[in-house]
Formats: C-alpha cells, sequence, structure tokens
C-alpha cells in the first residue's frame, strides 16, 4: 500500500463522517416537505403509522446512500488530482 492511500484513510473518514451529518440534515429538511412535520418518525412510534415510518425509512436510506456515494467519489476524484493514485 503506498503513502497517498495510507494518508487518504483519515481524510476518507472525516469525509464519511461529515458525509452522514449532511445526509442526516438533508433527511430532515426533505421530510418537513414531503411529511408535513418537523418530527421525523422513529421505528418504535407507536403514534405512527406503519406507511409513514416505512417511507421515512425509505426516504432517510436514499438520501444517506446518495450523500455517501457523493462525498467518497469527491474524496477520491479530489485525492487522484493532488497524488495522482486512486485511493482504493
Amino acid at each position: 500500500m503506498n503513502a497517498a492511500k495510507i494518508a487518504y484513510r483519515p481524510v476518507g473518514l472525516l469525509l464519511s463522517v461529515a458525509g452522514g451529518a449532511v445526509a442526516g440534515a438533508a433527511f430532515k429538511q426533505m421530510w418537513k416537505v414531503v411529511g408535513h412535520d418537523d418530527d421525523t418518525p422513529d421505528a418504535l412510534d407507536e403514534e405512527r403509522a406503519w406507511k409513514e415510518v416505512l417511507i421515512a425509512a425509505a426516504l432517510h436510506g436514499l438520501i444517506f446512500a446518495v450523500v455517501k456515494a457523493a462525498v467518497s467519489r469527491s474524496g477520491a476524484t479530489a485525492t487522484r488530482r493532488l497524488t495522482g493514485t486512486w485511493p482504493a
């Protein structure tokens, strides 16, 4: 494993944490529009219907996956531009 790949690991970890925070914030904002409610449903919330909980979970998963892929790909592309090697 070369030095660029080793050096990318902590950067990749920081990017992942930041991406998770961005995805969480994006989901909360999206739920305000879609769910017409400031409070996001929790699977154990007895007051919420199955449909609402499952839609929220699917939307949360979709947003998280897209943000994670975008952040990871951007970090890898930036690493290639800086070092000339792909970090994987």
